[in-house]
Parts: C-alpha cells; sequence; structure tokens
C-alpha cells in the first residue's frame, strides 16, 4: 500500500526483468479488465518466459512504479509512429495508491522519454467509461482528438515539446 510519506521510484525494466513485468501486468489485467484491449486469459495463456521477455523487447520504454520495495503501478511507450508520436500504453496503478501521484510520475516518465526521442506528442487510447483515467490524462494536458478510436475508446494527444 502506497502511502503519501513514502517515495515512489519510477524504474525502467529490461528483459531480465520479466517476471516483475509479468506480475505487474497480471495484477493489471486481474483488478482493471475494463481499462484494457487484452484480457487477462490472453497473457495468462500462454504464460511463459519467452513471451515476456519478447514483449519487453519489442517494446522500448517498459517502467513500473515502486514504493516501500513494492510495485505500485506500470505503463510503456512506444516506437516513434510515422508522425513522430509515441503511444503510451499498458498504464496501470494499483488501486491502494492511486490518488497518491504514481499515475502522472508515470505519464511524467514516459512524456521525458518521448520529449528526449524527438518525439512530436505522446498519444494514448481510453475507454471513455473509465473516468479516473480520463481525469488524470486531461489534468497533465492531454486533449482528446478527433482521431479514430476503437468502440468505447478515445484518443488523447499531448503536444511536446512541453516548454
Amino acid at each position: 500500500m502506497h502511502r503519501d510519506d513514502q517515495a515512489v521510484a519510477v524504474r525502467r525494466l529490461g528483459a531480465d526483468d520479466w517476471q516483475l513485468w509479468r506480475d505487474v501486468r497480471l495484477r493489471a489485467l486481474s483488478e482493471a479488465p475494463y481499462a484494457f484491449g487484452s484480457t487477462l486469459a490472453y497473457w495468462q495463456g500462454s504464460d511463459l518466459e519467452e513471451r515476456w521477455r519478447g514483449r519487453l523487447t519489442d517494446v522500448p520504454l517498459n517502467l513500473v512504479a515502486v514504493a516501500s520495495d513494492s510495485a505500485v503501478g506500470q505503463v510503456s511507450g512506444t516506437s516513434l509512429d510515422a508522425d513522430g508520436r509515441v503511444e503510451l500504453i499498458s498504464m496501470w496503478v494499483d488501486p491502494a495508491s492511486r490518488g497518491a501521484g504514481v499515475g502522472e510520475a508515470l505519464v511524467q516518465a514516459v512524456v521525458d522519454w518521448a520529449e528526449a526521442g524527438g518525439a512530436t506528442a505522446v498519444v494514448l487510447s481510453v475507454k471513455e467509461a473509465n473516468a479516473p483515467a480520463v481525469g488524470l490524462y486531461a489534468r497533465v494536458g492531454f486533449r482528446v482528438t478527433v482521431e479514430p478510436a476503437d468502440e468505447g475508446e478515445m484518443r488523447m494527444q499531448l503536444e511536446l515539446p512541453l516548454s
């Protein structure tokens, strides 16, 4: 459980951290299945080391938030797309840590990484019904776009650079 007086550290993961990523990802898919396009059954269905290592290798930025030696959140960032944008994906914060700045720290880490890599924007898809997530993204500067989205989702974008 996260408390306000405990520092949150954002840690970048590599392929050797596959067990930590797997554990957090499965917690996320179990706790908030409504928030993801992927399912717990899909990721449990072939719960192999190679698959998890591959996910951490295929997606260039994978982060976990850690408080009191426990992983309390996760997020990833994709390679630049044809328009020079990074997509923020796989965002989740443990319910006990929501509202304590963990989500903001994870989003900011992706934004900083994208900006350092020359991205023009950070984009994301979010379920329209996920009001807390939509609120978080809006608070940190993301705006709804007219870009097509999957049914029940909206696309949001943060223009870079921020300065």
